[in-house]
């Protein structure tokens, strides 16, 4: 065998090993829920979880099995149903019934199969196939797909009473290692976002292409705002405040009567707040960061007379350097590390804010790698360039509709493989449940 079919099937064998990582994540995520709960729908916005149970399986297969293992489909009323997710729009919910759904010994049936069978396929992937730049394209959108389900699957499961979960042994640590809240200025200069086709790596359509953005000087919080923080800003009647909130955003307020953040629960006395965590209510841990959505996060930041960061501003104080350069990390070059963050699924709770000093930036900024995910003031679209793919064009382009923000960073659960510096979340302005907080900066 020549050596470049092997370094193809060294390729070949390590993406599979990574894929079948990515399922090992969300199968452990599937079995914190006890078998009777499965047809429950823990966000009205999203499915039923009996679908997210198909839909991993059903995307791999829709994906690849024509385009790389040139195989028929096993069953075309199932790759169907289980083919897309819902995204959190406003207006009707869905009014499915659990009765509408296949039975999960069915459901199982199905998933086994089309596992099985994309695995004897692609362990017997001829190297020549691999070779083309589609072929390992599409085997990372199935992985990072997958790890991206393993994120938002654990804020869905969140929400799911404890009852109906298989709980975990670990309390989470409630421990104060924060670090004083200061800002620091951040002098003009260069920010470089996304990435170019000819670096060779992976990257979804919407990070394309790399450019510049030249950003003027701006002052920035050191460390996301915490939970002792964003009660200040309740304490002080923040959602009553009309001011300090965009008309979209107090609409959402007082229609669903939002008054504190949605992991956050009173007790007792009106003052005695507790915090949900995955497996248990817990005091609210001053020093975690709080996670809001985007009109909450702005609503806090405009009452702190300050604002959420651009993407840009975000980049420029991320990755920047006061001698001009960019780094890969906030931390500098290398890859990741567990002593750099809260991230790759390392713990289902935050841990409090500037815990890992080892991860700060050039400029002196705490965790903005893990931990949470950190909203922009940026509304998601299209990079000079854009091109979307042309084998999944609904990825980013459905969503590049003035409705969505820009959210960077991680978190606990958010896999290793996109942390990369080019990497862009988003979600609409008004959804509670994904784990991200923010910083304000002074412009």
């Amino acid at each position: 065998m020549s050596t470049a079919s092997t370094m193809v099937l060294t390729q070949r064998d390590e993406l599979l090993a990574r894929l079948s990582e990515a399922r090992r994540q969300s199968d452990d995520l599937f079995a914190i829920v006890k078998p009777g709960y499965l047809y429950e729908r823990p966000i009205a916005e999203r499915h039923r979880i009996i679908f997210y149970v198909g839909h991993l399986e059903a995307f791999d297969w829709n994906l690849l099995r024509e385009r790389l293992l040139g195989m028929k489909s096993l069953s075309n009323e199932f790759d169907q149903l289980f083919a897309f997710g819902i995204d959190p729009v406003g207006g009707g919910l869905p009014a499915d019934q659990p009765q509408d759904w296949p039975s999960l010994e069915v459901v199982r049936n199905y998933v086994d199969t089309v596992r099985a069978t994309l695995e004897d396929g692609l362990a017997a992937l001829a190297p020549w196939r691999l070779q083309a730049e589609d072929a390992t394209t599409w085997l990372n959108v199935a992985i990072e797909h997958r790890l991206m389900h393993a994120e938002t699957l654990a804020y869905m499961l969140h929400q799911l009473p404890y009852e109906q979960k298989v709980g975990r042994p670990g309390k989470p640590t409630l421990t104060t290692a924060s670090p004083a809240l200061r800002t620091v200025n951040i002098p003009a200069g260069r920010a470089t976002l996304g990435q170019s086709h000819r670096a060779g790596a992976f990257g979804w359509d919407n990070e394309y292409n790399s450019h510049i953005v030249e950003v003027p000087a701006f002052a920035i919080d050191t460390h996301m705002v915490t939970n002792a923080q964003y009660l200040e800003f309740i304490a002080a009647g923040g959602y009553d405040n009309r001011s300090l909130w965009n008309d979209l955003g107090w609409e959402w307020r007082t229609t669903h009567n939002i008054q504190h953040p949605v992991f956050w629960t009173r007790s007792g006395d009106r003052d005695q707040w507790r915090l949900r965590t995955m497996f248990d209510e817990i005091p609210l841990p001053p020093d975690w960061p709080v996670y809001v959505s985007h009109a909450e996060a702005n609503a806090c930041a405009r009452w702190a007379g300050k604002a959420l960061p651009s993407e840009a501003q975000w980049h420029r104080a991320a990755y920047g350097a006061p001698d001009g350069c960019e780094r890969f990390y906030p931390w500098g070059g290398e890859a990741s590390g567990a002593k750099r963050g809260n991230f790759d699924f390392a713990s289902w709770d935050p841990v409090p804010v500037g815990a890992f000093p080892e991860g700060r930036s050039a400029f002196g900024l705490f965790d903005l790698i893990g931990n949470g995910w950190e909203w922009t003031s940026t509304l998601f679209q299209p990079f000079p360039g854009f091109q979307p793919f042309p084998f999944y064009r609904g990825y980013s382009t459905d969503f590049f509709d003035g409705k969505h923000y820009v959210i960077k960073g991680g978190s606990a659960r958010t896999a290793a493989s996109m942390l990369r510096r080019s990497f862009r979340n988003w979600f609409q302005p008004h959804y509670q449940y994904v784990y991200a907080g923010f910083r304000c900066v002074t412009n």
